[in-house]
């Protein structure tokens, strides 16, 4: 599968690298902040880091999902302020990062540092059934907790 990458920033590509895979077993590429100066989170707070990119992947069977670096998340409690951001098929603007910190410091962000991981993965929109009844499983609504610990 191709992915387009147009850079919105002209620091792409020179001071601020393109997303790239670090390994050849990497399911994600890293993501860099590409701003002017240090960027700080405060302890409980959040800020947008732009990544200097827009994407265009090939069709609505894929979808481009952005993930929280372990190191960042472990480390410091910084992560995505949404979890996971999805970005669709038809959007072309710049990838923006939303990152929370919920750690106990501020974190500040450099330019360049890897802030998030692009996963490109195949999506199956699926076809709506309204139904008066669903299969039992053995499971039943049993939830949270419900299997066990």
């Amino acid at each position: 599968m191709d992915l387009k990458i147009k850079a919105v920033s002209n620091k792409i590509g020179k001071e601020i690298p393109l997303p790239f895979y670090a390994t050849p077993g990497s399911a994600a590429m890293d993501l860099h902040a590409c701003v002017d100066e240090a960027v700080t989170i405060p302890a409980g707070g959040r800020r947008t880091i732009p990544t200097g990119i827009a994407i265009a992947l090939p069709s609505p069977d894929y979808v481009a999902l952005v993930y929280a670096r372990s190191g960042l998340g472990i480390k410091h409690g910084v992560a995505p302020a949404n979890c996971v951001g999805v970005i669709d098929s038809d959007y072309r603007g710049e990838i923006l990062v939303g990152l929370q910190n919920s750690g106990e410091s501020d974190f500040t962000v450099q330019p360049g540092d890897r802030v998030a991981q692009l996963m490109i993965t195949p999506v199956i929109q699926a076809s709506i059934q309204m139904v008066d009844e669903l299969d039992d499983t053995a499971r039943g609504a049993g939830g949270f907790g419900s299997t066990g610990m």
